[in-house]
C-alpha cells in the first residue's frame, strides 16, 4: 500500500469514525463506508488490518480523552469540594468537625502557634463563643495524642467490656 493511500483511507476512515454512533458502528461497517467514499476494494487483508488498526488507535484515543477528562472533572469536583466545606466560627477560626450541637474540633491561631481545640461553645449575643471547657493543643501534642490513639481505643474497650 502506498502511503498516500493509506494516508487518504487513515483520514476518511478516521471521519467516519468521529460521525459515527460508537454504540452502533462496527469495524465492517466502517471499512464497507471507507470503501464507498473512497472508491477502493478495503475487504482483502492487508487493508482490513490497516484499517482494523485505525479504529483500534482511534478508540483507545477516544478513551484516553475521556479518562483525562474524567479525572480533570474529578479533581475540579474535590477542589470545589474542598473549598466549599469550609466552615469558619465567629471568631474566624477553621471548623474541622461538629461533635455535637456544642462541641467542636476547630484549628486556631493563638500567639502565632496553630492549635487544634476541641472545646464547648455557648451562645451569647446571637454568637457561638468558645467557653473554657475544652482544651487546645499544640502540633506537637496533638502529634503525640495521635501516635496514642490505639491505646486509647484498647482502653476504652477494656473499660466497656467490664460494665
Amino acid at each position: 500500500m502506498e502511503e498516500e493511500s493509506k494516508a487518504k483511507i487513515e483520514e476518511t476512515v478516521r471521519e467516519i469514525l468521529k460521525e459515527s454512533d460508537m454504540t452502533e458502528m462496527t469495524e465492517f461497517k466502517v471499512r464497507n463506508l471507507a470503501s464507498e467514499r473512497l472508491g477502493i476494494d478495503l475487504s482483502d487483508k492487508s487493508h482490513k488490518a490497516f484499517v482494523r488498526g485505525i479504529v483500534k488507535s482511534f478508540l483507545e484515543e477516544v478513551e484516553s480523552k475521556q479518562q483525562q477528562q474524567q479525572d480533570k472533572e474529578e479533581e475540579e469536583e474535590e477542589e470545589r469540594a474542598k473549598e466549599g466545606n469550609k466552615e469558619f466560627d465567629d471568631d474566624g477560626d477553621l471548623i474541622i468537625c461538629r461533635l455535637s450541637d456544642k462541641r467542636r474540633v476547630t484549628i486556631q491561631e493563638f500567639r502565632g502557634k496553630s492549635l487544634v481545640s476541641i472545646r464547648e461553645y455557648y451562645k451569647k449575643d446571637g454568637k457561638e463563643l468558645p467557653s473554657s471547657k475544652g482544651i487546645s493543643l499544640t502540633d506537637e501534642q496533638w502529634s503525640t495524642f495521635k501516635k496514642n490513639i490505639p491505646a486509647i481505643e484498647a482502653a476504652v474497650k477494656k473499660m466497656e467490656s467490664r460494665v
